[in-house]
């Protein structure tokens, strides 16, 4: 594997815990758990939804939304896996 590919790799895998972080603090502010008042819980929010959600909307261009179940995010982790996966076996 390439110096490229192991940073590509890494990256992807940081990116993944990103999309659970944002999905699980959005769990959070749906139910009243974390306040979405709060200054830094709104920094946070704002740069994951900056990174993330512009994936997840094209994603949704795709599969729509059923109901109040979103699988947008979900699909998004299975991409990510897939490229690092890619990246593993074929050694870019």
């Amino acid at each position: 594997m390439s110096i490229l590919g192991y940073f590509a790799y890494r990256i992807l895998g940081v990116y993944s815990y990103l999309i659970i972080a944002y999905v699980l603090i959005n769990i959070f502010i749906s139910f009243n758990i974390i306040n979405d008042n709060n200054k830094f819980i709104n920094i946070i929010m704002d740069s994951l939804y900056k990174m993330i959600e512009p994936l997840l909307v094209q994603i949704r261009r795709i599969i729509p939304i059923f109901g109040s179940l979103d699988l947008s995010p979900v699909i998004l982790l299975i991409i990510v896996d897939t490229i690092q996966r890619s990246i593993m076996r074929y050694g870019i």
